[in-house]
């Protein structure tokens, strides 16, 4: 029942603008979001032991379609458009978030959100909103903040366990780990989580559901 997934295998399929690119929505998503440079790219290599299967970059806001992985079939990594700011005109920028609007609110196969903040800045107003958005929509949260190596021990406790109190205020399903690409801090909670999540069984839909 609990077992971890292999990510290693996981492939990149497509990328989309919109969510009517997106592949069929049956089996099961897990959709990574953050503000831009947050280490959204970052974590999906490391879970998935890959240097380069999402692409990286120092400057914010690159990842601008959603891209779509598939661990196996029917389990699928989703990394969202970076939201905040990012050195783009305004049109790029709000049709990046009309694609993330859109998706978080309209994809039946979503069941899992992994929200990544750095772990020295985290909960900005834009993280909030998400965490409220997904909570108020029954769907469950792992936060991951990133960076983790960044602070020292001390201060990486002290840190998380002020962000566990901290998520208690927006109620539903909020899980808080630390997170450290470079030295993998995190990563094996982080499996744990996503494969439940994964792994859990799916009802085939029901005759109409697909209606609208």
């Amino acid at each position: 029942m609990n077992t971890t997934l292999n990510f290693q295998p996981t492939q990149f399929v497509t990328s989309a603008a919109t969510i009517s690119q997106l592949p069929a929505d049956d089996g099961v998503e897990i959709a990574f979001a953050g503000r831009s440079n947050a280490g959204k790219s970052s974590a999906l290599n490391t879970l998935t032991r890959q240097n380069s299967l999402a692409r990286t970059s120092k400057t914010p806001g690159r990842t601008q379609l959603i891209n779509v992985f598939e661990v196996a079939p029917g389990k699928r990594l989703i990394d969202l458009p970076g939201y905040g700011y990012a050195k783009v005109p305004l049109e790029v920028k709000e049709k990046w978030q009309r694609a993330l609007s859109e998706y978080l609110q309209k994809r039946e196969s979503l069941k899992g959100l992994v929200v990544l903040m750095d772990i020295r800045h985290p909960y900005r107003e834009v993280d909030q909103e998400l965490l409220h958005w997904a909570t108020d929509s029954a769907i469950p949260v792992l936060v991951l903040l990133t960076k983790a190596d960044k602070l020292k021990p001390g201060a990486r406790k002290t840190t998380l366990l002020q962000a566990r109190e901290a998520a208690l205020v927006f109620g539903g399903d909020v899980r808080v780990e630390m997170f450290s690409s470079l030295t993998k801090i995190g990563l094996p909670q982080a499996e744990t989580i996503i494969s439940d999540w994964l792994n859990q069984p799916v009802a085939d839909p029901e005759p109409g559901d697909d209606a609208e």
